[in-house]
């Protein structure tokens, strides 16, 4: 769309040249898309989880669980002690009927402490509940 610069200089200029506006959207775009942080932080505990060479991916997780190596609870990241986290299964509970846990212990957490989590989760009315493993480092036929 370039302006009509024919022989006779008495006509205005109607026609919009939109090549610099597109040039500026496209160095903006550009910026934006080159700046713009991939990455999706979410509040994390760090456990060392154990290996599996099977797992599935789970669509949605109500309440997130984790025993770390020193034997501390949370939940989606905060620190929590048993009381407190009855009351927040049965809030979710309450919510929704379909509550669904994901349950993350670090290798080194005794397994007792472990079947200790899951009996408190179906204590509270919980049937869904999933262990959390880290299947990338999972070696087949690994001997224990």
């Amino acid at each position: 769309m370039a302006a009509n610069l024919g022989g006779g200089g008495d006509e205005p200029i109607t026609d919009i040249n939109v090549t610099p506006l597109v040039d500026i959207i496209l160095v903006v775009l550009i910026i934006f898309m080159v700046t713009a942080t991939t990455d999706i932080f979410t509040p994390s505990i760090k456990v060392n989880l154990p290996e599996a060479a099977t797992g599935e991916a789970t669509e949605v997780t109500s309440l997130g669980l984790q025993l770390t190596n020193d034997g501390k609870l949370h939940l989606d990241g905060e620190e929590i002690d048993e009381a407190a986290l009855r009351a927040a299964i049965q809030a979710a509970h309450a919510e929704d009927e379909e509550v669904t846990c994901l349950i993350a212990a670090d290798t080194e957490v005794p397994h007792g402490r472990v079947v200790w989590l899951l009996d408190v989760v179906k204590q509270e009315g919980v049937a869904k509940f999933a262990i959390n493993i880290d299947p990338a480092t999972a070696e087949a036929g690994r001997s224990m």
